[in-house]
């Protein structure tokens, strides 16, 4: 047996070959893997109702799937990883009931960027029956593609309008080319949107009458900063797992953008200037390293009474969280 639950302990038992366990217990490679000696299986103890994503590694430190476990994830990077529910991870009404039979419209936009190299595309994506010239909130949401297709923010909308629970909004799904140096504290991303996304959709596709920013991880790091800086141009943030530990130029050792050991800088900003025009919403997983700076984020937002709700996931850093957290997301901004 590959997994076994019994209450909030799940049992893992290697297949031949493995070493070593990770996942969102681990924070996959972030934090030290999990040892394990041939056939002899390791037990944790994780939250009930948890959806929780793991893989094994083999004696060089590769990643593999556990081949006595089907249940595989929306996980659009890896192949590997393979969940274990311990109980039953609750999922939200609208995605339980049908999907809607009034669709929006999606309009797909590219063209040459200027600010960053390359084609950039972008789905505009408006409710069932939107009229030219009539005025509503529009959401320029990172990470477009995945939220288009994996997310299907889309589709919660649609179901959400027709339900009678929501007012429609423009869902601009834009898509990134190199996300780790455009989301990260980056402010010429700024200078895309003004320059080269506003002006294709707005006035052409759409009549604002206020705009957000939406995103997951480093989108949603760049939406809370750029949002939080420029009350002139943006009124809403939507951010989940947001890579909160994080610092203009940080990089690790490797070179990379340092998402570990930066610190919590945009914390500090927003302790000496509080965003008191924004309206957010926050969300985490509870099994990832992100929830932390998450909740100080939510707390400050709190002591400030800013407008904002938060809310924690039984899940990790992945897109079964996210997808989790949007119908809520979106009932918050639109209800």
């Amino acid at each position: 047996m590959a997994v076994s639950v019994s209450g909030q302990d799940v049992t893992f038992t290697p297949p031949p070959g493995a070493v070593a366990l990770v996942g969102d217990f681990t924070d996959w490679r972030k934090q030290p893997p999990l040892p394990v000696t041939a056939g002899q299986p390791l037990t944790l103890r994780l939250p009930r109702g948890a959806w929780v994503e793991y893989a094994w590694l083999d004696a060089v430190g590769e990643a593999f799937a556990d081949p006595d476990n089907p249940q595989k994830s929306l996980n659009p990077w890896w192949p590997y990883p393979r969940a274990a529910v311990v109980g039953e991870y609750a999922r939200h009404p609208l995605w339980l009931a049908p999907e809607a039979t009034r669709k929006g419209t999606a309009t797909r936009l590219s063209w040459e960027g200027g600010i960053f190299p390359g084609t950039r595309r972008a789905i505009v994506y408006t409710p069932h029956g939107y009229e030219a010239g009539t005025a509503l909130p529009v959401y320029y949401v990172q990470d477009g593609v995945a939220f288009y297709r994996t997310g299907k923010l889309g589709d919660v909308m649609d179901r959400a309008l027709e339900a009678g629970l929501a007012t429609g909004a423009a869902l601009v799904f834009v898509e990134p080319g190199d996300r780790s140096e455009e989301y990260y504290l980056n402010d010429r991303y700024l200078d895309f949107l003004t320059g080269e996304v506003f002006p294709r959709v707005e006035g052409e596709l759409v009549t604002v009458s206020e705009r957000g920013l939406w995103g997951a991880s480093l989108g949603g790091l760049i939406s809370l900063h750029l949002g939080s800086r420029h009350p002139e141009l943006f009124s809403r943030v939507v951010s989940h797992s947001g890579a909160f530990i994080a610092r203009p130029g940080a990089r690790d050792a490797s070179g990379v953008i340092d998402t570990t050991g930066a610190g919590e800088w945009l914390l500090e900003e927003l302790r000496q200037a509080p965003p008191t025009h924004l309206n957010t919403s926050l969300d985490t997983g509870a099994l990832e390293w992100l929830t932390g700076p998450n909740r100080r984020i939510a707390g400050l937002f709190a002591d400030l009474a800013l407008p904002h709700q938060y809310r924690e996931y039984p899940s990790g850093h992945t897109w079964v969280t996210w997808r989790e957290a949007l119908p809520e997301a979106f009932l918050y901004m639109q209800g």
